[in-house]
């Protein structure tokens, strides 16, 4: 850990941050804060559950992990 407050200990969180604003806040102006919500929840779902994959499921995506953790579960 470095620093209390540095950037470079949150650069995950700041690069996140980013992309959210860029790809959902800052697309239109929203008119509740469901309607906003629901778009936050609908982006990180296909974004980071649909494709990104993830190291501690076996470079597999979340949605690819729990599928086959389903399948073993009922095999």
């Amino acid at each position: 850990m470095g620093r209390e407050a540095s950037a470079g200990d949150n650069a995950v969180m700041e690069s996140f941050n980013s992309l959210l604003q860029n790809n959902v806040l800052d697309t239109r102006r929203w008119e509740t804060r469901e309607e906003l919500k629901l778009a936050v929840v609908t982006w990180i779902e296909r974004t980071c559950h649909r494709r990104h994959r993830q190291r501690a499921f076996g470079k597999m995506t979340p949605i690819e992990f729990e599928a086959l953790d389903l399948a073993l579960k009922g095999a």
